[in-house]
């Protein structure tokens, strides 16, 4: 039977080392979190974009596409708060929900889920 990928407990250390592949794979994660919304929010700003509520959700609410992608985005950065601070697994919970909605909820959740491995 071939090995998964993802072991179903990533934290229990395996011969295969397949908890440094789920930690590189959080790291790749994380860094291009960061790197590919913020390569367009840059280019949406070069543009004369703004981040003034009445220009900003009117951008990302231009027709139906955007609107479900940005309330679907929201929706689920606020799931992962409310998740961060219910569980308080790590130390300084908004920290990460900060960086949820100041940086993305792609940057935030991986970099979450390497602190929370790190901490178990």
């Amino acid at each position: 039977m071939p090995t998964p990928l993802f072991p179903a407990d990533s934290r229990t250390p395996d011969p295969d080392g397949l908890t440094s592949r789920w930690r590189k794979c959080l790291v790749v994660l994380v860094v291009l979190g960061l790197l590919v919304p913020w390569y367009f929010n840059l280019r949406y700003f070069a543009a004369g974009g703004s981040v003034l509520p009445q220009v900003f959700f009117r951008d990302a609410m231009t027709n139906a596409l955007t609107t479900a992608i940005t309330l679907d985005v929201y929706l689920a950065a606020v799931g992962f708060s409310v998740w961060v601070w219910s569980e308080r697994r790590v130390r300084w919970p908004w920290l990460y929900v900060a960086a949820c909605f100041g940086v993305g909820l792609s940057f935030a959740l991986p970099l979450y889920m390497l602190q929370r491995e790190r901490v178990s």
